[in-house]
Parts: C-alpha cells; structure tokens; sequence
C-alpha cells in the first residue's frame, strides 16, 4: 500500500509533467510560425524601404525589377542576379491608381488590380504621398540552413527547460508531501503509542489549518483520555477504600462477637447496622451515579413551585440545625414562575447540598436557601456562613469522593458523593449547577433551572 507521501509526490509530478507537456507542445508549435512570420515581415518591411528609396531616387517606378533580381547593396553578402526570379518574388507591385508594375503570375503588368485586392495591401508613401501599392502573395516558406538551426536550438532550449522543469517539480513534490505529511505521521505514532497505553501523548501543532485543527483535537482528546483514565483509577481506588471502612467495622465486630471477645449487647449491634446502613447508601449512591452516567437516571418530571422545595428541605433540618445551634433561614423572591421537575430527585439534590453545607458551618452560622428568577431561569441557591472556599477545592467539588479536607474523618466528611449526585440529578432534569466562594465568606451553590413555560 503507497503512503500519503508517495501518491502526494506522484501527483505532484503527474501535474509537472503534464503542465510541462502541454506548455513544450504549445511553446514548440508556436515558435516556427511565429518566427517564419517574423521573417516575413521583415522581408516585407525591407523590401517597402527599398522601394521607397529607389522610387526617392529616380522619381518613377521605371526598371524597378531590378530591386528583386539584384540585391541593393553590392557590400552585402549575396550580391548578383537571383537565380529564380519566381521564388524571391513574392509581391505584385502597383502603382497608387491600381495599375500593375510588377507581377508574379497572378496579375498582368499594366493590369488593374481589383479594390478589394488593393485594401489587403501595404500603401508606401513619399512625404506623405502613396506612391505604390505592394501586394504579397503567400507562397511556402523556405528553410534555409541559418533558419532551420535557430529553430532547432530554440526547440533544444525548450526541451532542456522542459526536463529542469520536471526535475524541480520532482523535488518540489517531495519537499512538499514531506512538509505536508509530517503532521499525519506524527498523529500516527501518537495514536500508536495512545493505543498502547501512554496517554501522555501530545502532537506538535505547526500549523492553524485543518491538520493543525485535528491535532489540537488529538492533543484534547489524549488529555481528556488521561484525565479519564486517571479519575477512573482514583474512583476504583476510593470506592474500594471507601467499603472496606464499613465492611472491616462489620466483619471485625460481627467476628469480636462470634468469639466472645466483645459482648452480644445492643450497642456493638448497633454498630454493626450503623455501618451495615452506611454501606447500604454508600452502593446505593454508586448506583445512582451509574444510572446517570448511562442516561438512565429515571426522571418523573411535575409542575411544582420552587419555594414548596425549599420550604420541605428546611423543615427537614430544623432538628439537626438546632442541634448544632445553626439557624436556616428562606429568602424566596415573589412572585416565582413554576418548574417541571422530579421533586424526589430534586429534594435529594437539596438535602445533599445543605448536608455538605450543616457539615462546615460552625455553631452560632446560618444557612439560607433562596429563590429567584434570572434570565428566565429559575435559581434556588444555598449558602452557608462556614469557611468557604478557593482555588483548586472551589473548582473540584463537584468531583467524586473528592474532600476539601484530606485530613477530615469519613465519619465526619461524608462519602464525598454528595455533591457529584446533585450535579447529574440536576443536569438530568436539564439545569446546571454551580458554586462560588471566598475564604472566609461561605459557600454558595447555585442551581439553576429552566421555568416552565405558560
């Protein structure tokens, strides 16, 4: 199979060849007429100026032949008697009125020449004055020996020209198939080496057209590929530490029992189904996240009004919020358009974010839930009064099993589902989610949803 490089390099030389092909042929046919017409008006030009000088010099046309049987100049090579007069004549001559001088078998001498016959002639003028009319005959052209080598060394030169210029169209299409192929090539050992399993791999983008298009393409799509990779990898590794916390509480209590290191009583079986329930939501929420990334998230959606939602979610938290000595307060913009959502998801989507939100707002804070309508939209927002946050943890909460603080205790910080959960339940019922923060000043989570049309 030929690469690219060698059906670019052909083409390029099919094209010089037969551009160079026709431009020879053309340059070829052209330049013998072209030259042979040279000739012709040449003589015809001398000829004129020689009749005008004779006619200048004796005043009449009175033994003009001899211009055509001798040359005028005895200094010229060639001077003497020509040997056929029939084939160094080809003009008839007549004077201003039409009237025959010279012939050359077409006309007789005296004869007048027709009107339409004497328009295709040359006038030759004195001081302004026609004075004679030539008339030329085509008759075949003649090679001479001095002809026939300058039209032969023109053809030589246009052959040498021809054959330079197939050799530089033979280079040029190499040094352009190479120049034009080195981005394909290079794509190619970087897919190669993607497929065998480096994903680091990024092309070289020399160029802004469609080849340096596709490999910024390639370049997103390995970065991508890695990123993916590497997430998956992380993911594995945090769900297996993830149920190996509970299953290592269960199974160690369940076999402490068993041996009668620890007693039957209610408070180890309560650690047992505590950790037992734990890692009952921690599969569940894995499930859901499985069903959204498949897009089989079941999504039942009504027509519901945004401040019924948030009023539910805070009467939900008024325990634990009082527990912790933490005040939720609503803020609802009146009047609100309606939303078409799945309320159950929805009210899942809340109650993981104000959990995450309880979790980091310390005692004496507040967390206020609020709804208004911008651009359209419908945005139900919930922010808290803890430390908030910046940078990279800002930009990655919504990530799985990620924790703005490594240190913190599963107990205490959660599965690290929570808010990735929101953001596919929220997408699903075709919004988005967002978050804002600064040091210091809390976190604020913005969903924002399309209103229901009237």
């Amino acid at each position: 199979m030929r690469s690219i490089s060698t059906k670019l390099i052909l083409a390029f030389l099919t094209i010089g060849i037969i551009s160079i092909a026709i431009l020879f042929t053309t340059a070829r046919s052209s330049t013998r007429p072209a030259f042979i017409s040279f000739l012709s008006d040449q003589a015809e030009k001398d000829l004129i100026t020689q009749l005008s000088i004779y006619h200048f010099k004796n005043g009449s046309w009175a033994g003009v032949e001899r211009i055509f049987l001798f040359r005028e100049d005895p200094k010229q090579p060639g001077f003497g008697p020509m040997p056929d007069r029939k084939k160094i004549v080809p003009f008839t001559l007549a004077d201003e009125t039409g009237n025959v001088i010279i012939s050359n078998d077409r006309y007789k001498v005296g004869e007048r020449v027709p009107p339409s016959d004497l328009k295709l002639g040359v006038p030759i003028k004195e001081d302004g004055k026609i004075i004679g009319i030539l008339l030329p005959i085509r008759v075949p052209f003649e090679e001479q020996p001095r002809e026939v080598e300058f039209i032969e060394s023109t053809n030589r030169t246009l052959l040498y020209g021809a054959l330079m210029a197939a050799i530089i169209a033979l280079l040029l299409g190499i040094f352009l198939s190479r120049t034009l192929t080195r981005p394909l090539r290079e794509l190619t050992r970087a897919t190669h080496a993607v497929s065998e399993g480096d994903l680091s791999q990024q092309v070289i983008i020399r160029s802004n057209d469609e080849l340096g298009e596709l490999g910024k393409a390639f370049n997103k799509m390995s970065a991508e590929l890695s990123r993916s990779v590497n997430a998956r990898r992380q993911m594995t590794a945090d769900i297996a530490h993830e149920l190996r916390t509970p299953l290592s509480l269960i199974l160690g209590h369940a076999e402490a029992v068993h041996d009668g290191v620890l007693p039957p009583t209610r408070e180890n079986f309560e650690i047992i189904r505590e950790e037992a329930a734990r890692l009952e939501h921690l599969v569940e929420d894995l499930r859901i996240l499985s069903l959204a990334d498949a897009g089989e998230l079941t999504i039942n959606p009504q027509i519901i009004e945004p401040e019924r939602l948030l009023q539910e979610v805070a009467s939900l938290y008024q325990y634990q919020s009082q527990r912790k000595n933490v005040s939720i307060e609503l803020d609802i913009a009146s009047p609100l358009s309606t939303i078409e959502v799945d309320p159950g998801r929805m009210t899942q989507v809340l109650t993981n974010i104000v959990d995450n939100a309880l979790r980091h707002t310390p005692q004496g804070g507040k967390i206020i839930l609020s709804a208004k309508e911008v651009n359209n939209q419908v945005e139900l927002a919930i922010q808290d009064s803890g430390p908030g946050l910046e940078g990279e943890d800002l930009d990655r909460i919504f990530e799985r099993f990620y924790r703005t603080d490594s240190a913190r205790q599963r107990e205490d910080g959660g599965s690290g589902l929570g808010l990735a959960i929101a953001k596919s339940i929220v997408q699903a019922n075709g919004g988005q989610v967002s978050a804002e923060s600064e040091a210091g000043k809390g976190l604020k989570v913005i969903i924002t949803l399309p209103k229901k049309a009237n």
